[in-house]
C-alpha cells in the first residue's frame, strides 16, 4: 500500500474515517498556516472550517466535497475547530467537533446533515456537559451511542480534575509520579445524538497487573485522540500518547471500559502529533493517520492510510497474518 498522502491540495490531519453507504468517508481537521509560532498550548493549530472527503476504494481517487462547516456559522465558537468525528443514526449524519467557546474553554459541538458528505448545520450551543477536545463517537450493535473525548495540554483535560474548569492548570501541565495518569472521558448519547444521556465518566486504562497506568508512563498513558472500534466482540480503545508520539490501544469487554493495555499500533511519524482512526471496509481493516511529510511543519499535516491486521490473540499488527 502506498505511503503517499491521500490529500495533497490542502493540509489535513486527525482523520476520522467511516464506512457509510458503501464508501469510505474521511472527516479530518483542515490545517492552515496563520504564522503563529509553535507552542505547547497548540495555538498554531488555528483551523476554522471542515472539509469532507470520500473514496470508493482504498487506493482509488479521493473526492473533496468542499467546506461543510465554517467557524463563522457556529454561534458559540471563538476559534480553533480541532479534530472532528462523525456518526450516523436514524437516517441522519452527525459531525462532532471541538472548539473554544467565547471564554476560551474547549467544548464539543454537533452539526447535523442529511448526507455523509454534508453540509452540516450546527446546533446553536455546545453539548451541555462536554469539555476538552477530540470527540469520537461509537454506535454499538445494540444501537446505543457513546461520545469519547479528552486531550491534555492545549486540550485542557488537566483543567477538569474537579467539576469546574481551573484556568491555572492551562498549558503543558499534567500529574507526575507514580500516581494515576489523567483519564479520558465517555458519556452515552441520547437517541437524538445531540445531548448526553449519562454523566461523564472516566475511562480506566489498566496495565497487565490490572492497575491504572501511572502518570510518569508517557509511553502508555492517555494524551489525546480517543478512538473505539469493535472486533470479534471485544472493544478496542486506541489513543495517542502525545509527547512520546505513539499510537497505542487497550482491549475491554464494555464500551465504558476498563481497557487493558494491548500494545503499540504505530511508531512515531514525522511531526509532533499523532491522531488516527480505525475502520473496517470491505472485509479489511485500515488505520488512517497523519504526518508532516508534505510540509515538514508540525501544524501543516497530511492524511495517510495503512492496512492493519489482528494476530491469533486479537492483538493489532501492521504485519499480514498467515
Amino acid at each position: 500500500m502506498s505511503d503517499e498522502p491521500l490529500i495533497s491540495h490542502l493540509y489535513t490531519a486527525d482523520p476520522s474515517a467511516h464506512a457509510f453507504e458503501g464508501k469510505l468517508y474521511i472527516y479530518p481537521s483542515h490545517d492552515r498556516d496563520t504564522g503563529i509560532e509553535d507552542n505547547d498550548n497548540g495555538d498554531q493549530y488555528d483551523m476554522n472550517d471542515y472539509h469532507v472527503f470520500s473514496m470508493e476504494k482504498v487506493g482509488g481517487p479521493v473526492t473533496d466535497h468542499g467546506v461543510v462547516l465554517k467557524q463563522e456559522d457556529i454561534p458559540w465558537v471563538s476559534k480553533q475547530l480541532w479534530a472532528p468525528d462523525a456518526a450516523t443514526k436514524n437516517g441522519k449524519y452527525y459531525l462532532y467537533f471541538p472548539a473554544r467557546d467565547k471564554d476560551g474553554i474547549f467544548r464539543i459541538g454537533v452539526a447535523v446533515g442529511d448526507r455523509p458528505e454534508g453540509p452540516f448545520k450546527p446546533d446553536p450551543d455546545y453539548i451541555a456537559g462536554t469539555f476538552s477536545i477530540d470527540p469520537a463517537t461509537f454506535v454499538d450493535d445494540d444501537g446505543k451511542a457513546y461520545l469519547y473525548f479528552g486531550g491534555l495540554w492545549g486540550g485542557q483535560l488537566q483543567c477538569w480534575q474537579t467539576s469546574t474548569f481551573d484556568a491555572s492548570l492551562s498549558g503543558p501541565q499534567e500529574p507526575k509520579g507514580t500516581g494515576p495518569a489523567l483519564l479520558p472521558r465517555v458519556a452515552e448519547l441520547n437517541d437524538d445524538m445531540r445531548t448526553l444521556a449519562s454523566d461523564v465518566k472516566e475511562i480506566q486504562i489498566l496495565d497487565e497487573e490490572g492497575k491504572l497506568i501511572i502518570a510518569d508512563d508517557h509511553d502508555r498513558r492517555f494524551f489525546e485522540a480517543a478512538w473505539v472500534h469493535k472486533y470479534k466482540g471485544k472493544y478496542y480503545f486506541s489513543y495517542s500518547t502525545g509527547d512520546s508520539h505513539y499510537l497505542v490501544y487497550g482491549i475491554g469487554d464494555s464500551p465504558w471500559g476498563p481497557f487493558t493495555y494491548g500494545g503499540r499500533i504505530l511508531e512515531p511519524v514525522k511531526g509532533w502529533t499523532t491522531h488516527h482512526s480505525i475502520v473496517e471496509f470491505e472485509g479489511r481493516w485500515y488505520l488512517f493517520h497523519h504526518d508532516t511529510s508534505l510540509s515538514g511543519k508540525n501544524h501543516l499535516r497530511c492524511v495517510k492510510v495503512k492496512e492493519i491486521f489482528y494476530d491469533k490473540d486479537g492483538k493489532i499488527t501492521l504485519t499480514p497474518q498467515a
